[in-house]
This record gives structure tokens, sequence and C-alpha cells, in this order.
């Protein structure tokens, strides 16, 4: 395997890192993997989870997909070695703003309370017109 010497911009004389081809800096893990995506991978002790949305109830009330985007986070985050007092960051999409409250009183009491993440929410149009909020989270290991 030859070396493949790499400079950080800005720093002529430091930051030489020497990576052999074929060697990894640290292991990647993946669950779940399909042909498009994985929903979790994990990397450095971190966990992404892909964004979740209410596969099982499409087209129900915003607090009925939350909290089957909740349950469905948990037994991610469970399978990937971490739970939700490790969230770290969360993005959660609502396809109408309005609905935000509904979606925070489901939030409110899944969320573990003095470790509550960094968090967005914002308004989008989401994959399917079934689909009125998705999440997305990461997580310390």
């Amino acid at each position: 395997m030859r070396a493949n010497p790499r400079r950080c911009p800005g720093r002529p004389d430091e930051g030489l890192i020497t990576i052999s081809q074929g060697e990894s800096m640290s292991s990647i893990e993946r669950l779940e993997s399909g042909p498009r995506m994985s929903q979790a991978v994990i990397h450095n002790g971190v966990v992404y989870l892909a964004g979740q949305v209410a596969a099982d109830c499409p087209g129900a009330p915003v607090k009925d997909q939350a909290r089957n985007i909740l349950e469905r986070t948990d037994k991610l985050l469970a399978a990937a070695g971490t739970d939700k007092a490790k969230l770290l960051q969360v993005t959660i999409w609502l396809a109408d703003m309005r609905t935000f409250d509904e979606m925070n009183s489901v939030w409110d009491k899944w969320v573990v309370t003095g470790s509550t993440p960094a968090r967005a929410t914002v308004e989008a149009k989401l994959a399917s017109p079934g689909y009125t909020v998705e999440m997305s989270f990461i997580a310390a290991r």
C-alpha cells in the first residue's frame, strides 16, 4: 500500500496526514441498509438516523404520526447501542407549522428532561401527502 500524504489548506508545514490506501481511520456500521439508504449509520461513536416518517400510519393526525416516529426512534437507537437520553440534535419537518403545538405535546412527553437535544423545526413539503411530520436524529453512542 502506498502512502497518500495530504496537507491541510493554509498550513504548509503542519497538518500532514498519511493514510495508506485501503486503510480506514475508523469503522462505519450501517443498520437496516437498503438500496437507497440506511436507517442508521454509526461512526466515531455518533449515531445518525435517517429521516423517520410514520410509515405505519400515513394520513393519521400529527400526534399519532409523531408518536409512531418516536416509538420507531426508540427501537433504532436501542439497536445502535444508545437511547434518547444521548440525543445531540434533532431536525423536525412539519407539513404545516400550525401543527407545531400538537407535535410538541407528544415530543414533550417523550424527551428526557435535562437531556434535551439541540433542535430545529421547519415547515416543508414532505415526500408523500400522507406524511405530516418527519424527524431526523443524531445521538452519541
